[in-house]
This record gives structure tokens, sequence and C-alpha cells, in this order.
């Protein structure tokens, strides 16, 4: 037992030896040379590229008067009238929506509050939805709000997303996130939007482009500038989202009622 204690102080002689010199090595070398002093964080990190806080503005703020106009009113009451009167709260998504499209494309605080008191619900709770779903702008966009996606399938999909971006950014004269001067658009890049199979596309408004390519992206911005129309969908000749080669399944007419069925299910 002697012996034993003798060999397990010595190994904690051994440990505390080597912990000396390690430190006296880290000393010596971190006196010859300077040492950056550690950055301090002010401020939480911003998630996303619009902040949930409300700043007034000269152009957004509560003395801004806004209400439905006669179409609109009519509209709302109708979208109203498909909850319970105990759970008419629930059309505040379907009623930001009609405010935004009443005001240029985005939901000002005045948007909000307006919602707000015509479903008697705490501002607040208007406030936390509009913050929460990007559909929501609450800030000015341009006549043409342009969702690119670059999500992987675009990204990957095609010429790619970013040679789209690319082409974008050089035709307009801005970046993502930024409005042309004369407001007509307005850049930004987005998430999935569901069309991966007709990869890359973009989001003009309420319609979708597809199968892109750096000279279709082009000629409907330079159409879009022209008051033209421009026809939504593949910007490729395709109908849908059928492959290049054709169908590959589905070639024949399905079999009808009571095919390879017993009698008695024919």
């Amino acid at each position: 037992m002697a012996a034993l204690r003798t060999s397990s102080r010595s190994l904690m002689r051994s440990v505390a030896a080597a912990a000396a010199r390690s430190n006296a090595v880290a000393v010596a070398s971190s006196s010859s040379r300077s040492v950056a002093a550690r950055t301090l964080s002010t401020s939480a990190a911003r998630s996303s590229d619009a902040l949930f806080v409300h700043r007034n503005t000269d152009y957004n703020n509560p003395d801004i008067p806004f209400e439905f106009n006669e179409e609109n009113k009519k509209m709302a009451q109708e979208i109203i009238s498909h909850y319970p009167e105990q759970y008419k709260k629930a059309a505040v998504i379907p009623l930001l929506d009609l405010g935004q499209r009443q005001n240029s494309g985005w939901v000002s605080i005045s948007v909000m509050n307006y919602v707000a008191k015509l479903l008697e619900m705490p501002p607040m709770r208007v406030y936390e939805v509009a913050t929460f779903y990007t559909m929501f702008n609450r800030e000015p966009v341009g006549k043409y709000f342009l969702q690119l996606c670059t999500t992987t399938p675009c990204m990957l999909g095609g010429c790619g997303s970013t040679k789209i971006l690319e082409a974008l950014e050089a035709k307009l004269g801005i970046k993502a996130g930024q409005t042309t001067k004369d407001k007509k658009f307005t850049l930004v890049e987005v998430e999935c939007l569901g069309a991966c199979a007709n990869a890359p596309m973009i989001q003009i408004n309420d319609d979708y482009f597809e199968d892109l390519t750096p000279e279709s992206m082009v000629n409907i911005i330079e159409k879009l500038s022209n008051g033209e129309k421009v026809k939504p969908g593949p910007q490729s000749g395709r109908h849908s989202s059928e492959p290049a080669s054709g169908r590959t399944a589905l070639t024949s007419e399905p079999y009808g009622p009571g095919k390879f069925c017993v009698p008695e299910f024919a």
C-alpha cells in the first residue's frame, strides 16, 4: 500500500511539472508576438435582411392614412365572411395580402394598423404575422418585384441561377436587394419556389418564368420595361415540365374501368 501511495505521488509530481513547462512555453510564445484584442459584439446577429422592429420614416409611419378602397372593402368583407365570427382574426393573412396589393406591393405600418382595427385584434398580433412571413414586404418595392431562386436546384439546373443573377444585375444596374432609380424593378434572392424541374426560374410579381437563360431573362426585362406583356411559364418552348426527350412513362392510354378486374367488379 505504501508503495502504491509513493507511486501515485510521483505521478502527480510529474503531471504538475509537465503543466508548468507547458505554461512557460505558452507565456514565452505569447510575449514574442502581438495578439489581436478580442472583438466584442455589441449587437445581436441579424438573421434576415429586414429588421423585425419598425422604425418611423417619412414614408412609413402611423400618421400616414390608409384604408381599403371601395372594391377592396367589399373583398375584405367577403374574405372575413369565410370565417366564424369569433375567429375572424384568422383572416389576417389574406387581408394583409390585400392591403399589400393596394399599397403598391408593400405593407406599411398603417396597413397593419388598419387590418388590426378591421379584425378587432391587437396590432401586435398583426405585426407578428407581417414580420414572420416573407411574402410581406415591409419596405417599398418596384413595379416589378423580381424574386430569383438561388437554391441548389436552380443553382445547378440549366445554365444556373448565378448566370441569371449576373445578367439581371448587369441589365438593371443594381445588386440583389436593391431597386432601380426609376422604381420599376426590385431584385431579391429567395429560397426554393417549388419549380425545381424547370430551373432556373424567377417569380415576377405573381407569375413564374422558368427554363431561363441569360438571354431570355434580359429579353423579359426589356419587354417589361417597354410596357409589353410577357407570357409566363417555361421560356424554352416546352409546355410545362415534360422532359426534353419526350415522354418516358404513361405513353399509352390508361386501362379503362373493368380491365383486368374480376367480373363482379367490372
